[in-house]
């Protein structure tokens, strides 16, 4: 094998070199228990507080307590439908959720209605977006939670955040939203979006893994993530990660500072890859919104050709992308979101997610995409499909 490619940075990143000199002296040098009173604590603890001033100022939070670090994007998203679901539990028990959310959030939805509460899940178009007239005829009396994710991560649709939580606001209802796609790809800010509560994640922004983080608002109620501890305002019990911590403040702060040009870079790297493909392949087809897109997620669907196949001999080429999101990757199910959106069985099992990052250079979409030729072209002349006479 003469080159690797990663074209997998939706599933997760690198950490870059200015987060990891963030964190390194917080494993030797300030290595304190950020929640003990003595000055090795005092330390770590001024650490904490610079990331949590870091993410409030990037996301535009009115105060640093509306920050709550957790283990990541899936933590995050599980405290906050059923902290929110359980604190609002007095108002109602009904919860509204798109189609195409995290795992980690449609999971947490089944657990809800395992404990007696309603979820109903609001359909999206084909390209992705969320029907909003939908949403309104759907919220009722006892509807307390709506949950939207900002960036699709199998497909990149960029929803209506605003407006969605707007609609939600004039019915009295909470909105949250799961930004782990978005921090980075759009410029976030939770006042102006009206967003309640929003999960976010370091390891899609060049931080570490095992660390995230929930806004929630003030005045906003949630119940207790983990007891036995006097940490994060007592809401999550447990010694903060410090180093990771102060990485992901670090990589939140680059993120937001570099949005614009990193963007402009994805969109170039994102046009080259789709005109060289579709020039060379024929039968491709570019699954998410046309326009309302993140530049650093593509889907395309290959016909007449397995995606795990395809995967196995871009992976022997050194290339390496996804079949979707990497939470579900060992699941046997069909993708939920391609389902979503009306994709055939047959279409969805030949769709593949590129992700694009700030170091993927024209010589790595060059070798890629040779590699995917090669490969599609093998596959399609073993394809029954192609044999039926598809070609």
């Amino acid at each position: 094998m003469s080159k690797k490619v990663y074209l997998d940075y939706a599933s997760t990143t690198y950490v870059s070199n200015e987060v990891l000199n963030e964190m390194m002296p917080c494993f030797n040098a300030f290595y304190g228990n950020s929640n003990s009173l003595h000055s090795f604590g005092r330390e770590a603890s001024s650490i904490v507080d610079r990331a949590r001033d870091r993410i409030k100022h990037a996301i535009g939070a009115k105060k640093s307590n509306e920050i709550y670090f957790t283990s990541g994007g899936t933590e995050a998203n599980n405290w906050a439908i059923r902290g929110l679901a359980h604190a609002y539990s007095e108002k109602g028990k009904h919860i509204i959720v798109s189609e195409i959310e995290h795992k980690s959030l449609l999971d947490s939805c089944a657990a809800l209605e395992a404990e007696g509460y309603e979820i109903s899940y609001l359909p999206v178009d084909k390209h992705g977006l969320v029907k909003l007239g939908e949403l309104i005829h759907l919220i009722r009396k006892d509807t307390i939670l709506v949950s939207i994710m900002a960036v699709n991560n199998e497909i990149g649709t960029i929803q209506n955040i605003k407006a969605i939580a707007k609609i939600a606001h004039d019915y009295g209802v909470i909105f949250h939203t799961d930004a782990a796609q978005a921090l980075g790809a759009l410029k976030l800010n939770v006042e102006d979006m009206e967003i309640d509560a929003m999960s976010i994640t370091a390891h899609k922004i060049y931080g570490a893994k095992g660390v995230g983080a929930l806004y929630v608002k003030e005045g906003v109620r949630i119940e207790n993530l983990i007891y036995g501890g006097s940490q994060e305002r007592g809401k999550r019990g447990g010694t903060l990660n410090v180093p990771a911590i102060a990485g992901f403040g670090k990589a939140v702060e680059i993120a937001n500072r570099d949005v614009v040009v990193n963007q402009q870079k994805l969109r170039n790297v994102r046009e080259y890859f789709v005109k060289n493909v579709t020039e060379r392949i024929d039968y491709v087809t570019i699954n998410g919104h046309p326009l309302q897109k993140v530049n650093g997620i593509l889907s395309m669907t290959f016909e007449m050709v397995d995606k795990e196949s395809l995967l196995m001999l871009l992976d022997i080429e050194g290339v390496a992308v996804s079949a979707g999101s990497a939470c579900t990757a060992n699941s046997t199910l069909q993708s939920h979101v391609l389902k979503a959106i009306g994709l055939e069985d047959e279409m969805a099992n030949s769709t593949i997610r590129f992700s694009f990052g700030k170091n993927t250079t024209k010589a790595d979409l060059d070798y890629a995409i040779d590699a995917l030729v090669k490969a599609v072209e093998k596959l399609r002349s073993i394809s029954a499909l192609t044999k039926a006479g598809r070609r």
